[in-house]
């Protein structure tokens, strides 16, 4: 039971960051492209590659928490599901471009967040 309450308590501040930065990249660059969508997966991908290789190399331990961060705050602050939301409204719009170049740069930078977090993490031994 433990377990499930900490990954509701993540989820809970992972969705409130969410929504917190959705907001604040509206205000910065406005809502003609999902720079919301886009800041929290980079994010979050950088945090669960990180995350992944220290737990992988040994210099964190399997942790209780880790149920908190990995699948409570990463799974509610990077869901995919936006994304798809956003890049089929992009193209319902005719806007095949920014459809195009949403997919590009959520697939692309993710990616690289994850393999560049992984880097810095030494392997152990």
């Amino acid at each position: 039971m433990q377990t499930w309450l900490l990954v509701a308590a993540g989820g809970a501040v992972g969705a409130c960051l969410r929504f917190g930065i959705g907001e604040l990249t509206a205000l910065l660059f406005g809502r003609h492209f999902p720079y919301g969508t886009l800041t929290v997966n980079v994010i979050g991908s950088f945090i669960m590659g990180l995350a992944y290789a220290l737990l992988q190399h040994g210099h964190v331990l399997e942790h209780p928490m880790k149920p908190l961060l990995m699948v409570g705050l990463l799974g509610a602050l990077t869901t995919f599901s936006s994304f798809a939301l956003d890049t089929l409204v992009l193209m319902q719009h005719g806007d095949w471009l920014k459809a195009a170049l949403n997919i590009l740069l959520n697939v692309g930078l993710c990616l690289l967040m994850v393999f560049l977090a992984m880097q810095l993490v030494p392997a152990r031994g």
